[in-house]
């Protein structure tokens, strides 16, 4: 017997959780289907919250109740204003964060919301009934029951990874792509299309010189993202940087 619920989330990412906590305190009971609990939130890439023409969005997350700030102020370990020789227009707030630390926090948050159930496992197919989304079957043969499904997929629709000049499929590193999604989906006369990310390397930190590298300091101590109560804050860690050329 499949389980029904007002609305189906698909992918526990920063979107998806984003979209299970606004439906949930509408008061609608909400599945967020991801590959395992393990992946919430994951920061695939640089674990870095806001930043130019994105700190003021996570405000205006948290304005709206959003979990992504207070996530980012619990798990920060450097906190800096962005262009403040330019004008107020330009500036901006950064929050280098945990890897380990943000996800687990907003975990925390999303499943205390009343509502929010976490179903483990892959979406294989959308289904329809009448023209209208009816729900969803999952790897296995599970069922869930919805007349609302929101994909937030991520990189995994179709995915393919990049790595000089080899090419293989995934959605991220060591995971496959959502390729049953995927086919339904076109089955379902949707074209599917993707944005190109890029994925800064990560280095050995015994093999780096760290003499040699400009020490960046956190420069607003007391910075956060969000308005409400704030989570207890990390212990402030100072970040590096250098300069590159084409030798390198």
């Amino acid at each position: 017997m499949a389980l029904s619920y007002d609305l189906i989330v698909v992918g526990a990412g920063h979107a998806g959780c984003e979209a299970a906590a606004a439906a949930a305190r509408m008061g609608l009971s909400v599945a967020v289907v991801t590959f395992s609990a393990e992946q919430i939130a994951r920061l695939s890439c640089n674990p870095a919250v806001g930043g130019l023409a994105k700190g003021h969005l996570v405000r205006e997350l948290d304005a709206l109740g959003g979990l992504m700030g207070r996530a980012a102020d619990g798990s920060c370990i450097q906190f800096r204003r962005l262009n403040t020789r330019k004008g107020l227009a330009v500036q901006s707030s950064r929050a280098q964060v945990d890897i380990d630390v943000y996800p687990r926090l907003m975990g925390e948050l999303l499943l205390a919301i009343p509502g929010v159930n976490l179903v483990p496992g892959e979406v294989i197919d959308v289904r329809t009934a009448k023209g209208r989304v009816s729900g969803v079957t999952l790897m296995g043969g599970a069922s869930l029951d919805a007349p609302r499904v929101c994909l937030a997929t991520g990189t995994f629709l179709a995915g393919i990874l990049h790595c000089g000049e080899r090419q293989k499929v995934g959605g991220r590193v060591g995971e496959g792509a959502a390729h049953h999604l995927s086919e339904s989906l076109r089955g379902l006369g949707l074209r599917l299309r993707r944005l190109k990310t890029g994925t800064v390397p990560r280095l050995d930190a015994s093999t780096i010189r760290w003499d040699k590298l400009a020490v960046q300091e956190d420069t607003s101590p007391e910075g956060r993202f969000s308005f409400g109560k704030r989570l207890s804050r990390l212990p402030t860690r100072d970040c590096y940087f250098a300069h590159t050329n084409e030798n390198v």
